[in-house]
């Protein structure tokens, strides 16, 4: 059965699933709508990690031991600017660089952030539709009790995110852009990879239109989660300082007014009377969700979209 697949994604964990799609289906039939909140300016670049993440994935560059950043990569120009005494706590490779450097280059020169996320991806022969969730501004700043406000990379990098979040703010008036409209106008499937809910996934909410758009699609979420723990990165911890529990009801919860599926962990027990208290209509599929290798991705691809077309569509 083709479908036509949208996927929200954002650091590693989406990235894989982000890649497993792409695998499955054939490129025309397959737009990933990527999270922005955590770009930002450093050194003058323009830098979208979650961008730079999936779009490495998909191309088969990305670094297989991190997830992030591209593989062998060198640390040259990294080293000359710590020979003068910059901190640098944010880690730029000499290969991630030209990517920043064109990435600046075009938007200087008048691009939307959307074609020159087309033009890298065509580049490196990516074949489904990569698309930042907007054109416009848009920062996750995080407020901590031990170290007040934190731009996000601040918050995720420099201090390693061990500082308890109070609150996350959204900072921008941001819009769709006409290829987000056209995607999800289009869309018969809305996948959410295992991304940080709060981290990944509300930032692309926060931009206007979006979460409302996905109320009127089939949706299916992937936890990221397994055992009540994230498999990698803060998720458990930042949804228990904010307020949900780490779990899949607490993911209920919080997709509770989109979410028609939800993939949880074929370990995570018998949690159908508890994600029901929260979500009465919601479906729960158990199954394995570690994804260690490419074929991991590719069939936890296939199995979702077969159960959704099977007991959902």
């Amino acid at each position: 059965m083709a479908l036509k697949v949208v996927a929200l994604a954002g650091g590693v964990g989406g990235a894989k699933l982000a890649h497993g799609l792409a695998q499955v289906l054939p490129p025309e039939d397959l737009t990933i709508i990527v999270n922005v909140g955590d770009d930002f300016q450093h050194y003058g670049l323009s830098i979208s990690p979650d961008l730079d993440t999936v779009m490495y994935t998909l191309a088969g560059i990305a670094n297989p031991v991190t997830g992030w950043g591209i593989i062998d990569e060198t640390w040259q120009a990294f080293t000359a600017l710590e020979h003068y005494g910059e901190d640098m706590w944010f880690r730029l490779g000499d290969r991630d660089l030209g990517t920043h450097l064109l990435r600046t280059h075009l938007l200087n020169q008048g691009l939307r952030l959307t074609e020159v996320t087309q033009r890298l991806s065509q580049h490196l022969g990516i074949g489904p539709t990569l698309l930042p969730a907007t054109d416009d501004t848009l920062a996750t700043v995080v407020n901590t009790h031990e170290k007040g406000v934190l731009g996000f990379q601040e918050y995720f990098v420099k201090y390693k995110w061990q500082p308890t979040v109070t609150e996350l703010i959204f900072e921008g008036r941001a819009a769709m852009s006409s290829e987000v409209q056209i995607a999800l106008t289009e869309a018969q499937l809305v996948v959410i990879c295992p991304s940080n809910p709060l981290l990944s996934i509300a930032p692309i909410f926060a931009v206007a239109g979006i979460r409302d758009a996905l109320c009127d699609l089939p949706c299916v979420v992937v936890s990221p989660l397994i055992g009540g723990r994230a498999l990698k990165g803060p998720a458990d911890k930042l949804m228990r300082e904010l307020g949900y529990e780490p779990s899949a009801s607490g993911l209920a919860s919080f997709y509770a007014d989109i979410a028609n599926v939800l993939v949880i962990d074929e370990h995570d027990g018998d949690v159908q009377a508890a994600v029901q208290a929260v979500a009465p209509t919601l479906h729960l599929y158990q199954t394995n969700i570690v994804m260690q290798t490419l074929p991991d991705r590719q069939d936890l691809a296939n199995r979702i979209l077969s159960y959704v077309s099977e007991v959902y569509l």
